[in-house]
């Protein structure tokens, strides 16, 4: 047996707001490479696709498979109930952001997504916000997720959150395995996602660690404009937000990407030399991050900008 962690979840579970209580809806898979794609554009076409008969023929994939993209693409929030998003319009239509999802900066614009509210993926966001360890085994992160289970949805059957697990780690964490005699089958392929290099393996195949600090992929634009989504959705309509907030509340940019406090000041910095409406200022100690218009617009503005050079 490994070492129990101890959470305190009462007083964090509080603070939770638009986390449905789901688990393993992803049908053992992880997002496939071309499959937010290739679910958006079926939808985009027919927003009723994923109800017929003939879903899967549509989509070239197994029945199960076609279940899983349709969890997906309502999980990343490029579909909202089967439907284009507003997000996914402008990621995905063609001539869009990064319609064929080449920039690996979309990837943690997906990441940051499947995690804001409303969340679809309550085991994810519980691994990422309120999961505190740095270093864990695949055993005590199981049995601090059935912790949570416990307060959330008591009824999920262990076995159910066992498949979270082995699903986020199977998304994020580079795989070691050694090609088959078969050849590459494509459940051993990498999931896009490992791209991030947000989990590592540490030592073995059951020990992990959480990469802390900037993220040589990362763009300062993407972090900033999750800076100001977060900072709109908790902000009261102030126009300021203290960077201790912004790395270490729930759901905050810091806690969802597991950056350090330089690395949030450095793209905030990095930005606001291109983008006068923000700036990083030191009042008496703290640090505080201010922006001088609608956070959410000016987070979309940032974001289209970056793609679009």
């Amino acid at each position: 047996m490994g070492k129990q962690i101890s959470l305190n979840l009462d007083s964090a579970i509080q603070k939770i707001t638009n986390v449905n209580p789901v688990f393993a809806r992803h049908e053992t898979f992880h997002p496939r490479f071309g499959w937010i794609k290739k679910g958006f554009d079926a939808a985009y076409e027919n927003s009723g696709v994923f109800l017929r008969e003939d879903a899967p023929v549509r989509l070239g994939v197994g029945k199960n498979m076609a279940s899983s993209i349709r969890y997906w693409c309502n999980a990343f929030k490029v579909l909202k109930d089967d439907s284009p998003s507003e997000f996914g319009l402008n990621l995905l239509r063609d001539e869009a952001w990064d319609s064929f999802l080449e920039d690996p900066a979309t990837l943690w614009l997906l990441h940051w997504n499947l995690l804001k509210p409303p969340c679809n993926a309550a085991a994810w966001y519980f691994t990422f916000n309120l999961f505190r360890e740095t270093e864990f085994s695949q055993e005590e992160l199981l049995n601090a997720l059935c912790d949570y289970r416990d307060s959330v949805a008591p009824r999920i059957a262990e076995s159910s959150v066992k498949k979270d697990i082995t699903c986020i780690l199977r998304m994020y964490v580079e795989q070691r395995e050694a090609p088959s005699k078969t050849g590459v089958s494509e459940d051993s392929l990498d999931c896009p996602f490992t791209q991030l290099g947000i989990i590592h393996s540490a030592g073995d195949s059951r020990h992990y660690t959480f990469r802390v600090g900037s993220k040589r992929n990362l763009p300062a634009e993407i972090v900033v404009s999750a800076c100001l989504e977060y900072a709109s959705r908790v902000g009261r309509e102030q126009k300021t937000i203290s960077i201790s907030r912004l790395i270490y509340d729930i759901g905050s940019p810091g806690m969802v990407f597991k950056l350090s406090e330089s690395a949030v000041c450095d793209a905030i910095e990095e930005v606001a030399r291109q983008c006068k409406s923000i700036a990083l200022s030191d009042s008496a100690g703290l640090i505080q991050f201010s922006f001088t218009q609608e956070p959410e617009v000016l987070a979309e503005d940032i974001l289209d900008k970056y793609y679009k050079g």
